[in-house]
């Protein structure tokens, strides 16, 4: 179909509700059949719009290659990915859902460690009587790489995790991890704690563009935005009515 635009939405989780939750509210109502099951959808009276349910991390992917048009996935991802996939990327608006923190965490009973400068000591340490390097389990490679590297943290090595990082230091994979959190619950569960200064990144859920199709999409943005403008307004004006009239 010509100017089809494509858009890419998580396939599952919170992430998900509220992404359909967003288009929803500007009055693009996502239609769906066949449950979770189906990996398509359309938006009611828009036929050249195209939505495709993908994992967060590889809508980063299709956005970098111009399969998709418009994407929302986390800003972690796409920090996380490489420069030459970061540059083909726009990030046209943050938010408000999808809130975490990348932090490194620590054992609990690491009580002698509580910033990265006590970090650095515990690995040199481990390099002096072990021969050996700290152990940092991750899913972000590069993000906890530049951290480390920024702090001066240089004796360790990373150890890529496929998930339940949280697990890794109890089961003897590794001693510290990096992790992204909402709440941090589930690292308390798991008897860890994040550091003083261990916060990586502050991430949330971003519209992305692609910058192969940003002059086709052009239009259907500005819509998208206006739309937002105008909810705003709209937001302000009852605000100060009802401020008025309590007075």
């Amino acid at each position: 179909m010509k100017n089809l635009i494509t858009i890419g939405l998580p396939s599952k989780g919170r992430l998900k509700d509220k992404s359909m939750e967003f288009f929803n509210n500007k009055g693009l109502k996502i239609l769906s059949s066949d449950g979770d099951r189906n990996y398509f959808a359309s938006i009611d009276n828009k036929p050249n719009i195209k939505i495709i349910y993908l994992h967060a991390k590889e809508i980063i992917q299709r956005l970098g290659d111009g399969t998709l048009d418009i994407g929302i996935s986390g800003l972690d991802l796409l920090n996380e990915s490489e420069k030459n996939l970061q540059n083909k990327i726009v990030i046209k608006n943050r938010l408000n859902f999808g809130h975490a923190n990348l932090v490194v965490a620590v054992p609990d009973d690491w009580i002698d460690v509580q910033t990265i400068a006590d970090l650095e000591e515990v690995s040199f340490d481990i390099r002096t009587k072990r021969n050996t390097r700290l152990r940092v389990a991750t899913k972000y490679p590069n993000l906890t790489n530049n951290f480390l590297i920024s702090k001066g943290v240089t004796q360790y090595k990373l150890i890529p995790s496929l998930g339940a990082t949280e697990t890794y230091p109890f089961i003897g994979s590794s001693e510290i991890i990096t992790d992204i959190t909402s709440s941090g619950k589930t690292l308390q569960d798991n008897n860890l704690r994040v550091l003083k200064d261990g916060l990586v990144l502050k991430s949330t859920a971003c519209l992305f563009i692609s910058k192969k199709k940003s002059l086709k999409i052009s239009s259907f943005l500005d819509s998208l935005i206006w739309i937002q403008y105008v909810q705003y307004l709209f937001f302000r004006m009852n605000f100060m009515k009802n401020w008025f009239f309590d007075k």
